[in-house]
């Protein structure tokens, strides 16, 4: 049986190495994906990939930073689908140079997209969320929202640090509207960018030896979770920070 069907689900990120295993796997559980990403090449792929395999996606190219880009996209899939069930904040960057040599303009850019883009999810989805007394919402967060990290630039945690207290006090407000926020905290992810980053032997490594499960998070690992805060499984669930790290935050 389906975990997910005929549900609306928002995927910010959708055309990343996360985010496209979110959308394809959500879409395989029945969800109906709405696709947010500024690659719109990727977007529309992802979006036929979904529909060929079939299932159901509509992409929108978007810049998760603007508030009129999620007022026009809001408003549109409320016209279409009259409600919203999970809305997944999964966009993220990080501009990897220490606190000393960072600019102010790289600070802001990474607050931008890791922390605003989030508020801004959270504040266009809730109304109707509130409305229909339902609804779950999933930050991405890491495990640098949990603890500092010596491999992970300031930036990052303290963006990452902002989004795991955003959820938790977003949660607790709206509990009473039967909406659930909950934030993900993965360790390092192999992804193909990761793969790339941790090429170096010695660097890879230096990750695994960090992490009590002795390997770094796969993908699907990031998704399972993802889908189990999405669906009615984990109805009880509200202003959590899940880590999928192997351990690595237990020390």
């Amino acid at each position: 049986m389906k975990k997910l069907t005929r549900k609306i689900t928002i995927i910010t990120g959708a055309a990343g190495g996360i985010g496209s295993a979110l959308s394809l796997r959500f879409a395989q559980e029945g969800a109906i994906i709405l696709l947010c990403d500024l690659e719109n090449t990727l977007g529309k792929e992802l979006e036929e990939k979904i529909i060929q395999d079939g299932g159901k996606a509509e992409f929108f190219p978007m810049d998760v930073t603007s508030e009129k880009d999620w007022q026009k996209f809001i408003a549109h899939a409320i016209y279409s689908y009259q409600r919203l069930d999970v809305l997944i904040n999964n966009a993220g960057i990080n501009i990897r140079k220490p606190i000393e040599e960072m600019e102010v303009e790289e600070w802001d850019t990474v607050m931008r997209v890791n922390v605003r883009s989030v508020f801004l999810g959270i504040k266009h989805t809730l109304p109707l969320m509130r409305k229909q007394k339902s609804g779950s919402i999933i930050n991405m967060s890491s495990i640098c929202g949990l603890v500092g990290h010596k491999y992970t630039p300031e930036a990052y945690t303290a963006s990452k640090g902002a989004v795991t207290l955003l959820t938790k006090s977003t949660a607790v407000r709206y509990a009473k509207y039967g909406v659930r926020i909950n934030s993900l905290h993965p360790s390092t992810v192999r992804t193909d960018l990761v793969n790339k980053m941790l090429s170096d032997p010695e660097r890879l490594k230096e990750r695994i030896d960090e992490v009590p499960l002795g390997r770094l998070a796969k993908v699907e690992d990031v998704v399972n979770a993802a889908l189990f805060l999405a669906c009615d499984e984990s109805s009880f669930l509200t202003g959590m920070s899940l880590p999928i790290d192997g351990g690595l935050t237990a020390y």
